[in-house]
């Protein structure tokens, strides 16, 4: 999870936390644990951010290209 590129998706396009937390349903301490990776966002939820910001993959911010 990267974050920063979430955070600059969200600012790109005028949406707050606050904002998004409360349209999307999930608290704002959930939402930092979960960007701070002290927890993991559910399948459902990284759904609902990349349809909310109108995200075309969720690769780069939720999940890493890098292949071992």
């Amino acid at each position: 999870m990267d974050r920063y590129k979430l955070e600059y998706e969200m600012k790109s396009r005028g949406v707050t936390i606050e904002k998004m937390c409360n349209d999307l349903k999930i608290s704002r301490s959930a939402f930092y644990r979960k960007c701070r990776g002290l927890s993991e966002f559910t399948q459902g939820e990284i759904q609902r951010i990349v349809d909310y910001l109108g995200l075309d993959t969720p690769m780069g911010i939720f999940f890493t290209d890098k292949v071992s």
